[in-house]
């Protein structure tokens, strides 16, 4: 990795783990880059299906996303495709759905896993999302599985989407448990931990004490 300027930390984990709230925590006290690549799955969601693609279908995302064209906004953590900010509707529960699926998709991945390493590459960036220390950079400095019983998890993402009268807790718990195994189950990059990676629950701790404890690690590594 040539012209690497400063460390690649992997922040990987399910979802309701606490992930971007962590990462972006972490990225701070490292005076690093932070690079959340779930927005980017749902960024890719929304423009496909605001196009009328198939997002079922392999051949029309391959299509797609031979033609798709994607950027990185640094100072908000925006991906805009084809020069269209998402933003504003990235983070509702059908997004969430949306993105599911098409996180399973060989075309899709290539082209984010391609995009995401581009924007790496160089170092000092913390970078979440499900696969980053396994397939994205499987030789990151550092590598973090964040985890939680399932139990706290749904009950953390039925907090972020109650202005959503529609989703009770057990419609947020079944989702939840439908997209773990989706995203464990795909053929395609699925969510497992790395063989190197520090495991660490955050179901018993507050996001501060979890950045202490990478940081700790991150320290004894002398990354």
């Amino acid at each position: 990795m040539s012209g690497k300027r400063g460390p690649i930390i992997a922040v990987d984990g399910p979802s309701g783990v606490g992930k971007s709230t962590v990462s972006r925590l972490l990225a701070l006290r490292l005076h690093l880059t932070y690079i959340n690549t779930g927005s980017m799955y749902r960024a890719m969601a929304l423009a496909a299906a605001d196009s009328g693609v198939d997002i079922t279908n392999d051949e029309a995302l391959k299509d797609y996303c031979s033609r798709v064209s994607l950027s990185y906004d640094f100072s908000t953590g925006d991906t805009l495709v084809n020069g269209v900010s998402y933003s504003g509707r990235i983070r509702d529960q059908r997004t969430g759905e949306l993105a599911s699926i098409i996180s399973a998709k060989k075309p899709v991945r290539e082209v984010l896993t391609s995009f995401q390493r581009a924007l790496g590459e160089r170092g000092s960036v913390v970078m979440e999302g499900r696969d980053i220390g396994t397939v994205v950079f499987p030789d990151a400095d550092a590598k973090i599985f964040l985890d939680a019983s399932h139990e706290v998890r749904a009950k953390r993402r039925h907090e972020e989407v109650t202005s959503c009268a529609s989703h009770t807790a057990n419609d947020v718990s079944d989702e939840l448990r439908k997209r773990d195994e989706r995203d464990a189950g795909r053929k395609n990059a699925p969510l497992k931990m790395a063989e190197d990676a520090v495991y660490v629950d955050t179901g018993e701790l507050n996001a501060e004490e979890v950045v202490d404890r990478i940081v700790s690690v991150i320290k004894d590594r002398k990354i």
